[in-house]
């Protein structure tokens, strides 16, 4: 018998080989399993930070079918360290979700697509928008109320996260400096690419002859720090700044209509596939964008108490879909649902689970650049 002499494949050959399997692999685990993302803003401290990288499940929420399929693989948006587009819009699909073993639940972390356009982004299909990460609040069919920072859900007060920040007034007898706040997490961020981050500023005020003088430091952080804060001597008081009930804050989501602010809010019901609501000013206020933004309907008109849809007046209006109300733990420095309104269900991409590492963009020295007790953390 005659043996056939295997062939042997150059080195180049082996090297590319093993790179597409590489490729493929990871792509799939990216695609069915686990997603690696990086916290670029401070909306979610002191529960996550800037410059946690974390793992998001797509298996809890079950797996979103991609309604762009045509992408260079392990990219998103752009190809890596260019302005060029790494995906084309030819084929668009419809999008679907395979069965999880979860719904998405209030108090869950959630990383899902923005839904609205993103100021001076250009218009990316859903699956390719810029990816957000916040605290899911209200589910579909929830009634979600904010009373001066206090959240309700269904007429109950909802626990803030343990990490929950808001801005307090500090005033003090002493002057406080950048190397007196970092002892207590209270950082100004000037490095990270989405900053400037102030977590810390002066508070000035002028006197009736004039003259201005500094009544103290505008700080964000955590109520259990503020708690400290309170207890030293050289602390005149320390007061939290809320905004008033009845005043309209500009960019609220459903003002003018409502005068709602960042922390007196609703309550407002959050759509449900198949909550069927009267067509009117007030609910087109809040609802209106919703229908023409992700109901995937064609034709949409929405004007003051009018809704109309294919050139036919409705008097009422059937959700398709599920949606949710969202916002990040950092509640005075977070640009969530308060802002721009519902999630829909089909741009949730998956759970945060866990952190894996944390570097600091602003450390105090070299040592501290990795945030060692951050590391495999898991979220809650």
């Amino acid at each position: 018998m005659f043996s056939r002499k295997k062939t042997r494949r150059s080195p180049v050959r082996e090297w590319f080989h093993s790179l597409a399997f590489a490729v493929v692999a990871a792509t799939l685990i990216r695609f069915l399993t686990l997603e690696a993302f990086a916290i670029p803003t401070p909306s979610m401290e002191h529960s996550l930070m800037v410059g946690d990288f974390l793992f998001v499940s797509k298996l809890h929420y079950g797996i979103r079918t991609p309604q762009t399929p045509l992408q260079v693989p392990l990219t998103h948006q752009k190809i890596w360290g260019t302005n060029i587009p790494s995906y084309t819009d030819l084929i668009q699909l419809p999008t679907y979700r395979l069965p999880g073993f979860t719904h998405v639940r209030s108090g869950d972390v959630v990383v899902f697509n923005f839904p609205p356009p993103k100021p001076g982004e250009p218009d990316y299909p859903m699956d390719l928008r810029t990816y957000l990460i916040k605290r899911c609040i209200g589910t579909p069919g929830d009634v979600v109320e904010i009373r001066r920072e206090h959240v309700f859900v269904n007429g109950k007060e909802m626990a803030p996260p343990a990490g929950a920040q808001t801005s307090y007034l500090l005033r003090t007898t002493e002057e406080l400096d950048d190397r007196f706040f970092r002892k207590y997490g209270i950082v100004n961020d000037f490095a990270s690419k989405e900053g400037p981050f102030i977590n810390w500023q002066p508070v000035e005020e002028q006197d009736s002859t004039g003259a201005v003088h500094k009544i103290g430091y505008q700080i964000l952080t955590t109520r259990e720090v503020a708690d400290d804060l309170k207890s030293q001597d050289w602390v005149q008081r320390l007061e939290p700044m809320t905004e008033e009930p009845g005043r309209a804050e500009p960019g609220i989501y459903g003002t003018p209509a409502y005068a709602w602010n960042r922390d007196n809010f609703g309550p407002l019901l959050v759509p449900k596939k198949g909550m069927t609501i009267p067509v009117n000013a007030r609910t087109m206020a809040v609802y209106g964008p919703v229908i023409r933004r992700y109901e995937h309907q064609k034709d949409v008109e929405v004007s003051g108490n009018r809704l109309k849809i294919n050139g036919k007046d409705l008097v009422s209006y059937t959700f398709t879909q599920d949606y949710y109300f969202m916002m990040g733990d950092n509640r005075h420095n977070s640009d969530d649902s308060r802002y721009w309104g519902f999630v829909p269900e089909d741009h949730v991409v998956g759970k945060a689970v866990f952190v894996w590492m944390s570097l600091d963009p602003v450390p105090g020295d070299s040592w501290h650049t990795v945030r060692w007790s951050r590391l495999f953390r898991p979220i809650r």
